[in-house]
């Protein structure tokens, strides 16, 4: 793993005030941000939590639940919590929110109720649709205190994918982050527009993005890969002195990856799965009609490492099967 990593701190502050809360050095404080309300009046709120050091350091936002049915990323930052991780923390400031889209959260949904994909909502506005206001707390009341951001997020429905952090490779910072990582793959992914990294961007904030398992699934893999994701990153940023955590043995940059697509549709049995390395012809698995009748093989169009598969055992044709990085160096 690289030394330790140091940043541009714009938020070397004394006194901070967050949603009109004053945060006092030392405590860890819960701040209880309104989100709006239920069709049936009752109140949503999004929980932060803050503990501001009084020594100098970097200003952390640790960010879980983006997407609501995320769940791994929730628990991820839910679990830093209740280990007392940042029990730790010795200077700057860490921001903790481990669930920011509670109306997806309740409906075990990915989206917001009006169908609205929050991470494709920034950096919102306190008048616009559900998902462009739960967008605007953070841009409005978190990032104007943060230097770095970590961002933590599950693959979609029946997708798993292999832990790994997505980083902006234009950002030089963000790539240092993605290095402390410990994580085995790292991916350069562009900006999207209206992109919770793309408003972090917007106001000079380096973010990342942890992505690991699969959504409405608890991977315990995932979960202890994000958590010591945490962990290298404070004491990277020399905010702790945690006890370093296992590291891969050896890290990949993925430079380009693209999918592997189902060629019929069919009951889809893999034999490869994520954090494979293939060639190109290999077989990755079948796709067999319901009848006993066909059986298509599934190849492998690169030569690479999986990122991600599908875990669907019914796919369509066009169905996206196995993410694998096709481009890719050694670190």
């Amino acid at each position: 793993m690289p030394s330790s990593l140091i940043i541009p701190k714009l938020n070397d502050i004394n006194e901070l005030i967050i949603d009109n809360e004053i945060i006092t050095h030392g405590r860890l404080h819960t701040i209880r941000i309104n989100a709006g309300k239920l069709p049936s009046d009752n109140r949503i709120n999004v929980f932060a939590h803050v503990l501001h050091t009084s020594k100098p350091g970097p200003s952390v936002l640790i960010l879980g639940g983006l997407h609501g049915n995320e769940i791994n990323g929730i628990e991820i930052v839910r679990r830093s919590l209740e280990e007392g991780i940042y029990s730790g923390i010795s200077s700057g400031t860490v921001i903790i929110i481990p669930l920011l889209n509670v109306y997806g959260f309740i409906n075990f949904s990915r989206d917001v109720t009006d169908g609205k994909d929050v991470n494709r909502s920034f950096p919102g506005h306190l008048n616009g649709s559900l998902a462009s206001r739960v967008a605007r707390i953070i841009t409005k009341k978190i990032l104007p205190y943060v230097d770095v951001a970590l961002d933590f997020h599950t693959g979609g429905e029946a997708r798993y994918n292999h832990p790994q952090v997505r980083y902006n490779k234009y950002d030089a910072i963000a790539e240092k982050l993605a290095r402390h990582s410990g994580l085995k793959y790292l991916i350069e992914q562009p900006l999207i527009a209206h992109s919770f990294r793309k408003a972090a961007s917007d106001m000079k904030v380096p973010a990342i993005v942890f992505e690991g398992g699969e959504s409405i699934r608890l991977d315990k893999t995932s979960i202890n890969s994000g958590i010591n994701l945490i962990k290298n990153i404070l004491n990277a940023l020399k905010m702790t002195e945690i006890e370093e955590s296992s590291l891969v043995g050896e890290q990949w940059i993925i430079h380009r990856d693209n999918w592997v697509r189902a060629a019929t549709p069919g009951i889809f049995i893999w034999q490869k799965k994520s954090g494979d390395v293939v060639s190109k012809g290999d077989k990755l698995g079948e796709i067999k009609d319901p009848y006993g009748t066909k059986s298509i093989d599934v190849i492998s169009t690169y030569t690479g490492h999986i990122i991600g598969h599908n875990n669907a055992s019914v796919v369509s044709l066009g169905d996206a099967l196995f993410h694998i990085g096709y481009e890719y160096s050694k670190v």
